[in-house]
């Protein structure tokens, strides 16, 4: 069979089809950002600890991960508000170039306040990347292969639970820290070499506006304040940060609504209309699964399982979530829009299985006290992963072709504002729990319970919020 006929005979909505020479500069290009961002991020997990160890600044760990994260948001705002004349082909040299300026600073860092400044550039630039790579969606591939882009971004974020923390323990000891920024200069480099010759030059079809300072301002001091709550012990100091996030993110909602300059695309703030419920179940999926955090830790002190494998379990949910965004893939219709609403109830009943499940006393590590929660794992991650793609497909659908940019630089917008408040909501109920107080086996088990049991309702708020959106046989 020649190549044209081997090429027929794959169906047009296959995910084989992004690998075809036609796609496959593009999805290599878009597809390496992705990764990027994905196993930089469990990379700096699993070294965190020895940057302490060796340049000191544990009091300044937790802005690690805040800053990066902050960052990672404005570089995404940054795809969507970029100045005029700047093509997307450009901001991905820029990005990638960033990231290697980012790398390499973190990787000569004398002391933490140096390291955390590489990380905010680090951010800068893999926020973008990610951006990037749904921005692109529509101009390199056509419709039918737009949720199999997603479902591939999926599979990259569950390969590297595996590979970003394999990767880190090689440079865990000593000084060696650096060297894992530093391999990855080479790579921000290469790839803004081969931006140019890969991906395609597109028009820039965004509407002429000013950039909405204010609620950029507002959303970055929410993620800035609710990151920082999720580090903080004090339950009265968390409370209070997690409270001031919510009237930021509440002030940038009323000030998008009103001011004519919008960081989002029409109607984002209106639940009257479909962008904003696609949103909003995006933002509650996500504060579910971050919740997944703490699973280690109950699985290690509840379950007598070594931390090497408790973390290998918790990749479980990053498998769920690929097996189930290739199953569903190329669901269309009314098919799609089940995927959507039955995953956010799977998600929600699998966090709240866990309130059972895992909080038992098994410190023996019986396994088969064990597979139920390890089921119930693969099912949240199963459940988000079902309908994701399917929702992004929604983004593209639901906003006018000069507002695509913003609506797609919302998305990972969103993950990075959902997993930012997940992790201080989980802080604040696992510690009022009893995690710290009175602690031990009886404080875990009473923290794991209510955690994944309250944890659960963000996911009952996308299941209803889901059931409201379009059936349409179109998308």
């Amino acid at each position: 069979m020649s190549n044209i006929d081997q090429t027929a005979a794959i169906p047009p909505s296959s995910l084989f089809r992004l690998f075809l020479p036609e796609h496959l500069p593009a999805t290599l290009m878009l597809a390496g950002g992705v990764t990027l961002y994905a196993v930089e991020s469990y990379i700096m997990a699993t070294i965190a600890p020895s940057i302490v160890r060796d340049i000191g600044g544990l009091a300044l760990f937790s802005w690690v991960t805040s800053l990066f994260v902050a960052a990672a948001v404005l570089g995404s705002i940054f795809v969507a508000m970029r100045p005029r004349g700047i093509g997307l082909r450009s901001v991905y040299v820029i990005a990638a170039l960033v990231f290697g300026v980012g790398s390499l600073i973190a990787a000569a860092a004398p002391s933490m306040p140096v390291v955390l400044i590489g990380r905010a550039v680090q951010g800068l630039g893999t926020g973008a990347l990610a951006a990037l790579g749904y921005a692109f969606i529509r101009f390199v591939y056509p419709e039918p292969l737009w949720p199999k882009a997603s479902t591939l971004y999926a599979a990259i974020w569950g390969v590297s639970t595996v590979i970003g923390p394999t990767l880190g323990g090689f440079f865990s000891s000593g000084h060696a820290w650096r060297y894992a920024f530093i391999v990855l200069v080479p790579l921000g480099l290469l790839m803004a070499v081969l931006a140019p010759k890969l991906l395609p030059e597109v028009k820039d079809d965004r509407e002429q506006e000013k950039t909405p300072v204010a609620q950029i301002g507002l959303l970055l001091a929410a993620v800035l304040m609710v990151s920082a709550a999720g580090a903080i012990e004090a339950t009265a100091t968390k409370v209070a940060l997690i409270a001031a996030s919510v009237a930021a993110v509440a002030g940038m909602i009323v000030i998008e609504g009103r001011s004519p300059n919008r960081l989002l695309p029409s109607g984002a703030v209106s639940l009257s209309q479909p962008i904003s419920r696609v949103y909003l179940a995006m933002l509650a999926m996500t504060i579910v699964l971050v919740s997944d955090v703490f699973i280690p830790y109950f699985l290690q002190t509840l379950h007598g399982v070594a931390p090497v494998v408790s973390g290998y379990l918790v990749a479980l949910v990053a498998l769920g979530w690929t097996f189930a965004a290739f199953l569903s893939g190329s669901w269309t219709g009314r098919r799609a829009y089940r995927a959507i609403v039955i995953g956010a109830l799977i998600e929600a009943a699998a966090t709240a299985c866990l309130a059972v499940f895992l909080a038992k006393d098994n410190p023996e590590g019986h396994m088969l006290l064990i597979v139920p929660a390890a089921i119930g794992m693969f099912m949240m991650g199963f459940g988000i992963g079902l309908g994701w793609a399917h929702l992004v497909a929604m983004v593209l659908r639901f906003v006018a072709d000069n507002e695509k940019d913003k609506a797609l630089a919302a998305i990972p917008t969103m993950s990075s504002l959902g997993g930012a408040f997940g992790a201080a909501f989980s802080g604040v109920i696992a510690n009022g729990a009893g995690l710290v107080d009175p602690g031990g086996v009886a404080g875990s088990i009473s923290a794991a319970h209510w955690l994944y049991l309250l944890m659960a309702l963000p996911g009952v708020l996308a299941v209803a919020v889901s059931l409201r959106l379009p059936r349409r046989a179109s998308f």
